[in-house]
């Protein structure tokens, strides 16, 4: 388990477990995959195409793996998710190559490694101002990531009272060799707060633990957040 915090009043960065391992990300890779989509969009000059204002809405908001899939292929695959990373400042994000996850009709992109650091670097080129994202794709896909379908609302909004704006993904894998994987990252605003959180969990034996791992810890962070300096 790892997790990063970074706090945009302090401009402080908070880390546990710094020097865990890459985990995989599970379905928190759409956020990739639609930060590669918008980008390249940008660098046209032409907006999103039909087919990708049409998908993005159900890979964000409802995870959808079919939508994921297509999107993932439209953009020209896992190399041009891994321009993205790099040019959005991901270090240690290694996009997955493979169609399927070995012994699954899993998507193989769910292999995607990751780490809590990078998770929040990515959230952060949605949640301020970035040199890659202009601010209407900022928010177009914070909006997205604001209105996940309610079975979904879990993870960092964990203790975040009604009022507070969280725009967030999870992803959530079982893994045949160790156990479930279990992520959650998101912005956090309002309140007294304005900070992006990433926790990924591995080897929990159920989903349920995982969220419920992450969700602690969610409350710890809303709670100690409030007037941190």
């Amino acid at each position: 388990m790892a997790a990063a915090l970074y706090n945009a009043r302090t401009g402080r960065t908070w880390l546990l477990h710094p020097r865990s391992a890459p985990q995989f990300t599970a379905s928190i890779v759409k956020v990739e995959i639609m930060g590669t989509a918008l980008r390249e969009a940008e660098a046209a000059g032409t907006g999103l195409t039909p087919a990708e204002k049409a998908l993005m809405p159900s890979m964000i908001e409802n995870s959808d793996n079919d939508s994921a899939t297509a999107l993932l292929h439209d953009v020209g695959g896992p190399s041009a998710v891994a321009r993205f990373d790099h040019s959005a400042g991901l270090t240690d994000t290694t996009p997955s190559t493979l169609a399927l996850i070995p012994g699954t009709d899993l998507p193989g992109w769910g292999l995607t490694t990751t780490t809590a650091l990078d998770e929040v670097t990515l959230v952060s080129n949605f949640a301020y101002r970035s040199k890659i994202l202009s601010g209407a794709s900022r928010r177009y896909g914070l909006a997205l990531m604001e209105h996940v379908e309610a079975d979904q609302d879990w993870g960092v909004s964990g203790g975040v009272p009604a009022g507070t704006t969280v725009a967030l993904k999870n992803g959530w894998l079982p893994i045949a060799s160790s156990g479930w994987q279990v992520d959650s990252i998101g912005w956090i605003s309002g309140h007294g707060r304005n900070y992006v959180l990433a926790v990924l969990t591995d080897g929990s034996p159920t989903e349920a633990y995982g969220i419920a791992t992450i969700e602690a810890i969610a409350r710890e962070a809303y709670r100690t957040e409030h007037g941190a300096r």
